[in-house]
């Protein structure tokens, strides 16, 4: 029965993300831009901009997940980029080095991840930006990227990824997230952990305590800002006790942080805007937005 419930939730799986492909293909606005940040072919983030407004308009940093995998592309967020933009939002939508391709994995990920934010601010000089209203979603393996990027100032002294004057959101919402790589490597049934989240935390190059240390957001808590944990009850691949003990641990923190179970939801339900977990989250969103 294992082995049968898994294969189903792969074939479910497959059948969402067709459902979610054939969206981005039949939607009628692309993206504003693409700008690069990089050299590298995955070094870029597409910008999305709403009608104008006169004024500087608050940015949504979308990170998409896939197991951290080279397989699976920022187009996943494509529908939630128009549904967002459509609400008056700015949206990037980063890529980024993955698993699978060159740079990939540490620190080449979690570099393009912050040069990703960073380059937010060059944006500002040409696109009506404001910086000062960053809320930042990631779903799955871009959850923790997402929440990464909010935790870059905890990050230790002797990180290679450590820098100064990071920008960073002032709040993350995080998708049915790997929030906790620990604990997402010890019981977690999908992505191919242990393995993958050792080849992207750069082990056995170096110990686990300390791979952890610096790409873990659990390890990197406090961040200092307001979270949203989101779930989905029928999730397979990151089941929602996930999202669950690491709300409690950042509430243990003293960070504030909702966390939200969203009934019937699967893993991919959470970045269709037509889903009924996406009006739940929608409303949420915009009132993180400050």
């Amino acid at each position: 029965m294992g082995i049968r419930a898994g294969l189903l939730r792969l074939v479910a799986a497959v059948m969402i993300v067709g459902t979610l492909v054939g969206c981005r293909a039949t939607a009628a606005e692309r993206a504003t831009t693409r700008i690069s940040y990089g050299p590298g072919a995955s070094q870029f983030a597409e910008l999305w901009l709403p009608q104008a407004t006169g004024s500087p308009v608050p940015v949504v940093v979308l990170v998409h997940g896939g197991c951290w995998r080279s397989s699976y592309g920022l187009d996943l967020m494509d529908p939630m980029a128009e549904d967002l933009r459509r609400r008056g939002l700015a949206v990037w939508n980063i890529e980024y080095r993955r698993l699978g391709e060159t740079g990939g994995g540490y620190p080449g990920t979690f570099a393009d991840i912050g040069q990703a934010f960073d380059a937010l601010g060059m944006a500002t000089q040409r696109y009506p930006l404001n910086l000062g209203k960053i809320v930042a979603i990631g779903h799955s393996a871009g959850g923790q990227l997402a929440l990464w990027a909010a935790a870059r100032p905890r990050l230790p002294p002797d990180s290679p990824l450590k820098s100064a004057d990071a920008v960073r959101p002032g709040a993350v919402v995080t998708l049915a997230g790997i929030n906790d790589l620990a604990a997402y490597r010890q019981s977690g049934p999908a992505c191919g952990s242990p393995g993958t989240i050792d080849e992207l935390i750069g082990v056995p190059a170096r110990p686990l305590d300390r791979a952890f240390a610096d790409t873990s957001p659990r390890a990197l808590l406090p961040l200092g800002i307001p979270q949203l944990v989101a779930s989905g009850a029928n999730d397979g691949i990151v089941p929602a006790h996930f999202g669950r003990d690491y709300a409690m641990a950042v509430r243990a923190a003293g960070d504030k942080v909702e966390a939200v179970d969203l009934p019937g939801a699967d893993h991919f339900a959470l970045i269709d805007p037509t889903s009924a977990a996406w009006k739940v989250l929608l409303l949420k969103i915009l009132a993180l937005v400050p």
